[in-house]
């Protein structure tokens, strides 16, 4: 593939070393920050806020904790490190106990969804930015804690922008109550310093050297049409030309895109003279099942070259060494909601100049790299900056029960770094109204005994009301089920090429009822099996997903109980299971119309039903369904038939109105 012979000129950061057969201390003491412990730890003394600016490699993440630790410095509680993405938070802490010689869990633990690594002893805390958050619901001052270690702040999620704020509640309100001071330090490789520095009460800016060798950047000489093909034709030219120990990381959208192009390259690499060597792929996304994650830092046999494949996970924080090259192929999936439609689009798009620096450092990391980017200079010169935050892209309704479950008094003036549209918070106030989770009382908007209860699981809020109604319905155990199915990545594979096999095994299971039925039916036969890898192969199952979607359904299970909920089944009784589901998705349902078209009754959007749906052939007159994916058209995925005396029943005024307007 013909690439500019020409790259403009890497950043130069001072060389360091460090690998694996040095000893800990050694290659502590080779991290660039190693320099500037003592002026940092004299400065962390005395600041209660800062932001740290560090390039990639300067070991922010796993020393700032230990020489806080060290010093003494919040030696009172615990100190706290947040990451955007659970394998971050895992890998981290992982890193972090062997460098203190103990075992995980004690001195050094982890907190995930749905996984909890830590005891009484543990001071140094990794954790995703959405458990501290769910923390700070029971204990809106975080008083176990005191320095919070904001990290990866760049990245925007929807948690970190929350927990900005929440934390600098929880900083002030300690102040005001003269109880032990909370230290924040936010921690980032690139972002808009002046930004946090402001929203921070003007906190000083602490710089890091880095430790990034320099990086030769290629683009392309033309704008590609199909970046898939561009990254295969990249991967098998840096294969066929450079040595087998130079390692290829390559940045693409989704784990079905990654899946493909995994198994392309692997049959491809068999083919090849044995000149070229072997080469060994490896997927990387936030849905793999952790112990899956955990094989890229596995180094490659002997001889062997590393191509790994990965979303945006693998841009920061996480470390994988070998890569030698980075190929970019500029493109990322991203949600974006619209309030007026209702609309959650999930659609690809093009990275933020700022991603496409942090993708490219990601080959500098122990010796000189180079970088791939799979598009024109100037198609680079057009990218916008930084990426939009997500707050300012998301459905907010989940958001906003959140910040009422932690009793802040005004959600719809909450203090965020970058405010989220009118529009989009009075959304999603009123979906939370129809949902029955807030009231108006008195002028001002409350959370009812439902939403506090809806709050306390870490689900979307109509799929934790779906939970809570399920006893009424004898159905807890199906509801969990289905719930769990539709919290982790798809379960089902779906190989295009193997489309009449794959319809052939779905035959026995597939219900006229739906997709959440048809689901059930396939996870109580994956059960029924003991979740069996032979009769997952042959039914097109993905075993590792599915084995995650028994942890989630544990963890749902245990807040059920805590709130006294009625597990029971409805065995083969399925209407059960959509009654409750239409009493809990009812803000997404459509209705058939006349002319065989269907409407959203929320929007009065044309909607289509899925191709990929079991439904797709039927008609049926009222379905609920989980999202709308909007490519050529608007269409339901994931779709459950309803009666529409089910959904007058569960809100009758809003479908009197709804069903009264396409009636009419």
């Amino acid at each position: 593939m013909p690439h500019d012979p020409d790259p403009p000129p890497a950043k130069k950061f001072k060389p360091g070393k460090g690998n694996a057969s040095t000893p800990i201390e050694v290659q502590r003491k080779q991290l660039p920050i190693y320099q500037a412990k003592p002026q940092l730890l004299n400065q962390l003394r005395q600041l209660n806020n800062a932001i740290l600016i560090g390039e990639t490699g300067s070991g922010k993440t796993t020393q700032i904790p230990q020489y806080l630790y060290e010093a003494g410095i919040g030696r009172q509680g615990i100190i706290a490190i947040t990451q955007p993405r659970r394998v971050a938070a895992i890998s981290l802490a992982g890193r972090v106990a062997d460098e203190k010689r103990t075992q995980l869990g004690k001195l050094v633990g982890y907190t995930v969804r749905f996984e909890d690594i830590t005891s009484s002893e543990t001071k140094l805390r990794f954790m995703t930015d959405g458990m501290l958050l769910r923390e700070a619901i029971g204990d809106p001052l975080l008083l176990r804690y005191s320095v919070v270690i904001l990290d990866e702040a760049h990245e925007r999620t929807v948690h970190t922008d929350v927990l900005f704020g929440v934390v600098k509640i929880a900083q002030r309100r300690r102040k005001e109550l003269n109880k032990i001071p909370l230290k924040v330090l936010v921690m980032s490789a690139t972002m808009d310093v002046d930004l946090f520095s402001e929203y921070f009460n003007k906190s000083p800016v602490l710089y890091l050297e880095g430790r990034q060798h320099p990086i030769q950047i290629y683009y392309t000489k033309q704008p590609q049409s199909d970046y898939l093909q561009a990254a295969l034709v990249t991967i098998f030219q840096i294969h066929q030309e450079a040595p087998s120990s130079h390692d290829i990381l390559v940045f693409m959208t989704g784990q079905e895109e990654i899946e493909a192009l995994a198994r392309t390259c692997r049959d491809i690499a068999k083919h090849l003279p044995d000149s070229c060597g072997p080469m060994v792929v490896i997927p990387l996304y936030a849905s793999l099942p952790p112990v899956q994650q955990l094989r890229v830092f596995q180094p490659a046999p002997k001889g062997s070259r590393k191509v790994i494949l990965s979303t945006n996970i693998a841009e920061t924080s996480v470390t994988i060494s070998g890569i030698k090259f980075v190929v970019d192929t500029g493109m990322v999936k991203a949600k974006r909601f619209n309030p007026d439609s209702g609309l959650e689009v999930l659609a690809v798009q093009r990275v933020s100049k700022a991603q496409a620096w942090q993708r490219a450092g990601r080959a500098g990391r122990e010796d000189s790299g180079c970088c791939y980017r799979l598009y024109t200079e100037d198609e680079f010169d057009n990218l916008i900056p930084m990426t939009v935050p997500e707050i300012q892209r998301c459905n907010l309704a989940g958001v906003m029960l959140q910040l009422m479950a932690l009793g802040i008094p005004d959600v719809t003036n909450f203090d965020f770094m970058s405010k989220p549209s009118p529009e989009a918070v009075s959304s999603a106030m009123e979906h939370l109204e129809l949902l029955g989770a807030v009231q108006k009382k008195d002028g001002a908007v409350v959370l009812t005994a439902l939403g506090k209860k809806m709050a306390s699981f870490p689900l979307e809020p109509r799929y934790a009301k779906t939970i809570l109604l399920s006893p009424e319905f004898s159905c807890s155990e199906e509801v969990i089920s289905i719930v769990s199915l539709l919290s982790v990545d798809t379960v089902l594979y779906n190989p295009p090429a193997r489309r009449d096999e794959v319809q052939a095994a779905r035959k026995k299971f597939i219900s006229s009822e739906g997709d959440h039925i048809t689901l059930l039916h396939i996870y109580r036969a994956f059960k029924k099996v003991s979740g069996n890898k032979d009769w997952c192969r042959e039914n097109f199952v993905n075993s590792r997903n599915m084995s995650l979607v028994k942890e989630v359904q544990a963890q749902l299970k245990e807040i059920c109980l805590k709130l006294n909920l009625k597990l029971e089944s409805c065995g083969a009784n399925t209407e059960n299971v959509r009654r409750c589901l239409a009493h809990g998705m009812f803000v997404n349902a459509a209705e058939l119309q006349p002319d065989g078209t269907y409407l959203a009754l929320d929007t009065h959007q044309p909607v289509a039903i899925h191709p990929s749906s079991v439904l797709f052939q039927a008609k049926p007159a009222y379905v609920v369904f989980n999202e709308l994916l909007h490519t050529s058209r608007c269409y339901m995925r994931d779709l459950c038939l309803v009666d529409a005396d089910w959904l007058l029943d569960a809100a009758p005024e809003y479908f009197g109105r709804k069903l009264h307007l396409t009636k009419s």
